[in-house]
């Protein structure tokens, strides 16, 4: 009955077999150099002991949405308290960084706006824009000067926005966030940052690029996960009251998802103590990225995403292969994750990792890059 469709199907997945772009689940092996864990919360004992606690007492999953029977007070007291340490009037959880992201972007730009969006923005945030019905114009990577040529050439009869990540979760670099709050004062835009890889790394609370950069006050909203350096799960969009409060009545994502499990409002609880109670913690991850990237003579830097970029999909799948039977779990990354043309490895540090064993990775990678390069010249 839907044999035209298998064959074509089968057909796609085999074009992607041929690329080097045929993707597999494969489970967690070795040291882990490529989750998003950078704090190592995901496995603190306080953490796995509060949630474990928070689920004898509130059961395991919400059984509706926020808006029918999935609301529980613990939602509420862990979004006052994300609202406080991010410095906004409010915060609303969602129950991923997608659905935040396509909640927020199919809220607030509408049909009649305009959006200024950097080229390497994660996906969800180009889904978003999509979904908004609003003109989009993609701006040259953390390039301001480009941005502010735009902001001066492109005008729209309704609201002007500017989307960015504040720490690329590809790439490892940062936004220029201080320009683009210079270029909000002059050009009148609403600023929307998503600070999804910086979130308990960076600033002196462990909030964000936005508080280590000082620029929280140009920011119109902020999108700040829980499943990455806070070890849980699901998303907070932080602001103004009234625009959580729209969150509320108008997005879609929201609106109809059943609501997380009500443990993990309690779990991220926990992990905001442990972020405040040990900033070690995001003292070695950045220390560890400082020392990896000495070893590699790369430009200095403490984000703990370094990319190595490889440009073909075959020698990225090649390299990570021969990592991961070396016993590192590093993945390759692909298009459409990246551009074409820059496939790579992305090496991503965690508190949970030694200065040896970052030390003895960084020589057994430059190994199997040597090998790998070696293969490729002579085939």
């Amino acid at each position: 009955m839907d044999g035209a469709l298998e064959r074509r199907i089968r057909s796609r997945l085999a074009a992607l077999e041929s690329s080097g772009l045929a993707r597999s689940l494969a489970p967690p092996r070795g040291i882990d150099l490529s989750s998003n864990d950078y704090l190592g919360l995901a496995h603190h004992p306080r953490l796995k002991k509060r949630f474990a606690a928070a689920i004898e007492e509130l059961g395991v999953g919400s059984t509706a949405s926020r808006l029918l029977r999935g609301h529980r007070a613990a939602f509420r007291r862990v979004e006052e308290r994300f609202a406080r340490w991010k410095e906004t009037a409010s915060a609303l959880y969602f129950s991923t960084g997608w659905a935040a992201n396509l909640g927020l972007l199919t809220t607030f730009p509408e049909e009649g706006d305009l959006v200024f969006s950097d080229a390497l923005n994660h996906a969800s945030i180009i889904d978003g824009i999509r979904l908004s019905k609003a003109r989009c114009v993609v701006f040259p990577h953390a390039d301001s000067a480009a941005l502010e040529r735009l902001l001066v050439r492109e005008s729209c009869a309704g609201r002007r926005f500017v989307v960015t990540e504040s720490l690329f979760g590809m790439d490892g670099d940062r936004a220029p966030l201080a320009d683009y709050a210079r270029l909000r004062a002059a050009h009148d835009f609403s600023l929307i940052v998503d600070e999804a890889h910086a979130v308990g790394v960076f600033g002196a609370r462990g909030s964000g690029l936005l508080q280590e950069s000082g620029c929280s006050d140009s920011v119109f909203l902020s999108v700040n996960t829980a499943g990455k350096a806070l070890g849980v799960a699901g998303a907070f969009v932080c602001g103004p009251a009234w625009a959580t409060d729209y969150l509320i009545q108008t997005a879609r994502p929201f609106i109809f998802s059943t609501a997380p499990p009500p443990a993990a409002a309690e779990a991220i609880d926990e992990a905001l103590d442990l972020v405040a109670e040990e900033p070690d913690l995001r003292h070695r991850v950045r220390s560890l990225a400082r020392r990896l990237r000495e070893r590699l003579d790369m430009p200095p830097d403490d984000a703990p995403i370094v990319p190595i970029v490889l440009g073909g999909n075959a020698a990225a799948v090649e390299a990570a292969a021969r990592l991961q039977r070396a016993g590192y779990d590093v993945r390759a990354i692909r298009p459409p994750t990246v551009p074409a043309g820059t496939a790579r490895l992305r090496i991503s540090l965690n508190a949970r990792l030694t200065a040896a064993e970052v030390d003895r990775f960084a020589s057994i990678l430059q190994k199997e890059l040597s090998g790998v390069a070696a293969c490729a010249a002579s085939s």
